[in-house]
């Protein structure tokens, strides 16, 4: 039996997804993406935009249905969306009648647990992700930085093995997003859990991830994996680093190239 205390690892079989507008053709998102996420690694997706990523994890998420082929995690396979998934997602997604503390029991509440040990709990989040002080702010009186911290804790109280992130720090201002890279590092390297993570920003993923997986342009297959492993020691002279340079400037090269793909006319 899966020890619900260990966070689980994904296995991606065969999967295709397809897309039917209400009006027009059927439209292919998805074509036979296999790929293995390890055990509590940080894995990233790369790729031009409409390759299919957050379809990728939407469907992870059992947000999509598994039209073809399989998504397996520890707990057995993915057919609907479940407490051991969580996601976190760009726009924040937080109830703004709901102070930071009521989001968050939220999160906790559907796990069945209430009272002293929910606020407990909850506290621990909140302080985990330095929104301490904050407890009864709404998220209309947050900054866009301190609404996706609020957003993670809540995400994190429920306790999910694995985290799914589709372009969390997309809608933030350079320097918040460079903290809150740090921050969800920091608390990665507490949780250990196993993060899917969407973004169309080479560094981030690199400076983030153990493994990248690049993507085609649509219908989204995995063109390749790599290992990065940045993320294992925190130096904050990273960036400046030739391998790191080098490494963002690899993925860049195959990320443009599908680009540059996505954009040539189809064949008459």
């Amino acid at each position: 039996m899966t020890d619900p205390s260990v966070p689980t690892g994904i296995v991606i079989t065969g999967l295709s997804h397809d897309y039917t507008p209400r009006a027009g053709t059927r439209v292919r998102a998805l074509e036979d993406v296999s790929l293995t996420v390890a055990t509590g690694s940080f894995h990233a997706l790369l790729g031009p935009s409409g390759c299919g990523k957050s379809t990728l994890l939407y469907c992870i998420g059992g947000f999509l249905p598994v039209q073809t082929g399989s998504i397996r995690t520890d707990r057995g396979l993915v057919t609907d969306p479940g407490p051991d998934r969580g996601v976190v997602f760009q726009n924040f997604a937080l109830f703004p009648w709901k102070t930071v503390l009521q989001n968050i029991l939220y999160g906790i509440g559907k796990r069945g647990i209430r009272g002293a040990e929910a606020r407990d709990r909850a506290q621990h989040f909140i302080d985990l992700v330095h929104l301490t002080g904050f407890e009864a702010s709404f998220p209309g009186q947050l900054s866009g930085g301190m609404q996706q911290r609020a957003a993670l804790a809540r995400t994190l109280a429920a306790e999910p093995d694995i985290l799914l992130m589709d372009e969390p720090f997309g809608a933030l201002d350079a320097q918040t997003r460079r903290i809150m890279q740090e921050e969800l590092l920091g608390i990665w390297r507490q949780t250990r859990q196993t993060v899917v993570f969407v973004t169309h920003d080479v560094a981030e993923a690199v400076y983030l991830s153990d493994a990248i997986s690049v993507m085609s342009a649509r219908p989204g297959r995995i063109r390749r994996t790599l290992s990065a492993g940045f993320n294992r020691a925190a130096d904050p002279a990273v960036f400046k680093r030739p391998d790191f340079t080098e490494q963002v400037e690899l993925i860049w090269q195959m990320v443009r190239a599908e680009v540059d793909d996505a954009r040539r006319p189809a064949p008459a």
